[in-house]
């Protein structure tokens, strides 16, 4: 149920171009998706979420409760169903999908956040599994609106125990352990992890429905930001994963990774840079709106103020938008996408992250002196959550690696 105060958003109506998808032989061509009117009408409902979701940000900040209400809107809207990768009748290319996601994070951080997680979650059966079963996980997602979570990682450092185990039955495995994730751990319908096999010592990336038996979900304390995005843990107790539910290998390794494969890393903190941006400009527009109202207009201080703010936030967009249109193309050419480009993509990707962090932490506390709005603060501490799990120091020796010595290692970095 939606609060009191959330207004009725209408999901726009299902794509039903049923022309041939492009490439069509792989399984993992962009197909027809979202169009030019498919485009329109999704970032329209994205849109009306953020004005939604903007009417009672600070007081559902200020609760930090689990996103039950927020799922409600997005469902409402249709946006799990919408977000999904394209293919005939669905789904949104990464271009709009990345749009939407920024739209949304600019008037609340933590349901963009979800939404670039759940976004780049339902890409998981092409980065790691067959394309035919891709395409049917992706038209179930489509047609329950499920939404998703999770979190699969890096391989863990040496002598540290795997969080999470498969054990091989005659048919399917039993999955046990605990995981941390960052989104929708109360209101996921789908988790989808990575575990090690007991047996073979291979890393396997399955998906389990929340509602199985031996699922069971602990949401996190009280957080400094991103109060509403839903974190927490999930237990698995001996949890039943059928055949059908393991998407693919994870592999161990940069060199046994395949260039789509790859990708999948990057995606997600593409995905997360979007929300950064969110910030960024949900911070700015709303301490401009008190300082026109506040302060002389003329102020030459407070023009010299904006006008480096302003021009921080359209250098990262701008950063982003590259990273963004390289990452769809590498996503369009799927099993087709070259050896070299993924180690490309996640440079730019490096860069994207490193300019739009600054540029959140820079903006979100400079609006702190310039504007006196109720709940202005909440933008910092949701920028200085986003960011806290990324290195800029690492990221920029990536960078460097990269561009000094062309480097493939970066199209494996972990988070």
């Amino acid at each position: 149920m939606t609060s009191a105060t959330a207004k009725t958003v209408t999901a726009p109506a299902p794509v039903t171009d049923a022309g041939p998808e492009p490439g069509a032989g792989s399984g993992f061509g962009p197909g027809p998706g979202a169009g030019p009117a498919g485009r329109t009408d999704v970032l329209r409902v994205a849109r009306d979420v953020a004005d939604d979701l903007a009417a009672d940000a600070v007081p559902r900040d200020r609760a930090g409760r689990q996103p039950a209400d927020e799922a409600a809107r997005l469902r409402e809207a249709g946006l799990p169903g919408l977000l999904v990768p394209p293919g005939p009748g669905r789904g949104v290319d990464w271009r709009t999908g990345c749009a939407v996601i920024q739209e949304v994070a600019t008037a609340d951080s933590s349901v963009g956040a979800l939404l670039a997680r759940h976004y780049v979650h339902t890409w998981s059966g092409r980065f790691y599994g067959a394309a035919h079963r891709a395409s049917a996980l992706e038209g179930d997602t489509a047609r329950e609106q499920w939404l998703w979570s999770g979190d699969v990682h890096t391989t863990p450092p040496d002598g540290a125990a795997p969080e999470l185990t498969l054990t091989p039955l005659d048919s399917g495995h039993l999955l046990h352990g605990r995981v941390a994730v960052d989104t929708a751990v109360t209101v996921a319908d789908q988790f989808v992890v990575d575990a090690f096999c007991a047996v073979t010592g291979d890393v396997l990336v399955v998906r389990v429905p929340s509602g199985r038996p031996g699922v069971s979900v602990e949401p996190a304390g009280d957080r400094l930001g991103q109060r509403v995005a839903g974190a927490g843990s999930v237990t698995f107790d001996r949890v039943t994963v059928a055949p059908a539910q393991v998407l693919g290998p994870r592999p161990h390794d940069a060199e046994s990774t395949a260039p789509f494969t790859a990708l999948a890393d990057p995606a997600l903190r593409l995905a997360l840079c979007h929300v950064g941006l969110g910030i960024a400009e949900g911070a700015l527009a709303e301490a401009r709106d008190t300082s026109r109202n506040a302060l002389p207009a003329k102020d030459p201080d407070l023009l010299l103020a904006y006008g480096e703010l302003a021009s921080a936030a359209h250098t990262a967009a701008v950063v982003v938008e590259r990273a963004t249109e390289t990452m769809a193309g590498a996503l369009e050419a799927g099993p087709h996408l070259g050896v070299e480009e993924p180690a490309d993509v996640a440079a730019l990707v490096a860069t994207a992250e490193t300019v739009t962090a600054r540029a959140a932490l820079h903006i979100t506390t400079r609006v702190l002196e310039l504007a006196d709005t109720p709940g202005l603060d909440r933008f910092w501490r949701n920028a200085r959550v986003l960011t806290a799990h990324r290195s800029t120091a690492h990221r920029l020796r990536d960078i460097g690696e990269h561009y000094l010595n062309g480097t493939h290692r970066l199209a494996a970095v972990g988070r």
